[in-house]
């Protein structure tokens, strides 16, 4: 398929409204599974052409948990759970104690 033939089937003649509002056509949201309430990035390439980018926005107080570092770590404990390597302890007390061992 060429590139002009992708383009066709999924483009669409969208008006600049008033406050400078854009509705997306049905067929667009669906192609691009974009629902009520996503976030988008607009990128202005040239005068003539502006991208789409869905952004996903993360609360700052949970960014944290999107770090590689962090996400290695939850990929690690996975692991580690799926494979029997957990504990159970009846309090806090019994945990740092056998934290201490």
């Amino acid at each position: 398929m060429s590139y002009r033939e992708r383009v066709a089937k999924s483009s669409a003649i969208l008006t600049l409204r008033r406050n400078g509002q854009i509705t997306l056509p049905a067929e667009v949201r669906r192609r691009a599974r974009a629902s009520e309430g996503d976030v988008f990035l607009a990128e202005v390439r040239d005068p003539d052409e502006i991208v789409l980018r869905r952004k996903s926005l993360v609360d700052a107080s949970q960014a944290y948990f999107w770090t590689e570092g962090w996400q290695r770590g939850e990929r690690e404990a996975q692991v580690d759970i799926r494979r029997g390597r957990t504990k159970r302890f009846r309090s806090a007390k019994a945990l740092v104690a056998d934290l201490k061992r």
